[in-house]
């Protein structure tokens, strides 16, 4: 059974729809209301990860993700290269995320993004203070679902 989850973030509604398949996992992230972009990641079947992050804290710390993982775009393409770069963060975590939860799984995560632009600050490349926050409140919403999912 699919797990949904919507929340207002930074003034963002946002969705995470997760669906369980045989042979991978999908995750959509949504706040266009459409599917978005599609990577799948995927980990060599020993990588190991960390327990299940503690997100009860008020300053919780997310796992890194592997140097192993793979992404790889199936459709969908980011407009620039910082666009590219923050999609890439997006999926790693939200798998690793994922993968830490279900520790006997290694399956591929499949992950549709599909995020409105923050506002980026003085220097063209860096990440706006409320992108940091709204990436770190999006992945306790993430982690909430996947923790749903593993309960279904």
């Amino acid at each position: 059974m699919p797990i949904h989850i919507v929340k207002e973030l930074y003034g963002k509604q946002t969705e995470v729809l997760i669906q369980k398949y045989a042979d991978r996992t999908l995750i959509l992230v949504t706040q266009m209301g459409k599917v978005g972009t599609l990577i799948q990641a995927t980990v060599p079947t020993a990588t190991p990860f960390p327990s299940k992050p503690l997100f009860e804290s008020p300053d919780p710390v997310l796992p890194e993700p592997p140097v192993a993982i793979a992404l790889t775009p199936l459709m969908g393409t980011a407009l620039d290269e910082r666009s590219r770069t923050m999609t890439e963060i997006y999926v790693s975590q939200i798998a690793t995320l994922f993968w830490c939860f279900n520790p006997g799984i290694r399956s591929p995560v499949v992950v549709g993004l599909a995020l409105k632009r923050g506002h980026q600050s003085e220097e063209e490349d860096e990440t706006s203070e409320e992108d940091r926050l709204l990436f770190r409140e999006m992945m306790k919403m993430i982690a909430q679902a996947i923790v749903r999912s593993t309960e279904a």
